[in-house]
């Protein structure tokens, strides 16, 4: 089904909606959020959260990019919960990716609080419409899908040392961007 006919659905508040979401975006949403969590029952239930998200918040909006709303919503709320393990010191694994992306960003910003900032996406987006394609696509499977490095690999063809490459040399450019624009110490 497009997605303009779900979101009218949702408009519409037909529980149809929800199982047409379902079918269509399922593995997108487990797979974001497996990618954050690595916990199967945590994804499923982060995933089964976005669609009542997504019942709540589309009478108010009416998403331009339904797919990247949902998935926006599901890489939250999977943040949300990784966040609240981190906070409770449970026997969880500390995601790599967020701590790398911490690293990316530098004393710049202080990601829990920041990164919901309009200015600051803004910023960061501005940089990486100055990226070519495959590099901004590298940048946002890694920090946004949480994609591993040997799947970014695998999928642009490049070899794992490549990608690492990449993303090293991207991030720097990005904490300097940022730096000359306000965020963060421009002495270090």
């Amino acid at each position: 089904m497009e997605d303009n006919k779900i979101i009218d659905l949702f408009w519409n508040r037909s529980e149809r909606a929800i199982t047409e979401t379902r079918e269509k975006y399922e593995r997108l949403c487990m797979r974001i959020s497996m990618n954050i969590l690595h916990n199967m029952q945590d994804a499923e239930e982060c995933t089964n959260d976005t669609y009542l998200r997504l019942w709540n918040v589309i009478p108010q909006e009416r998403p331009v990019y339904f797919s990247a709303f949902l998935c926006k919503i599901t890489r939250n709320l999977s943040l949300g919960r990784l966040k609240y393990y981190m906070a409770k010191k449970r026997n969880m694994d500390v995601l790599p990716v967020y701590e790398e992306l911490e690293e990316v960003l530098g004393d710049c910003c202080d990601l829990s609080e920041r990164i919901s900032q309009q200015e600051l996406v803004e910023t960061i987006n501005v940089f990486l419409g100055g990226l070519s394609l495959e590099k901004r696509n590298i940048f946002i499977r890694r920090y946004f899908f949480f994609d591993t490095v040997s799947d970014i690999a695998s999928r642009y063809k490049l070899t794992q040392s490549k990608v690492k490459s990449i993303l090293s040399r991207d991030g720097k450019k990005l904490r300097q961007y940022l730096r000359e624009r306000g965020y963060g110490d421009e002495s270090r």
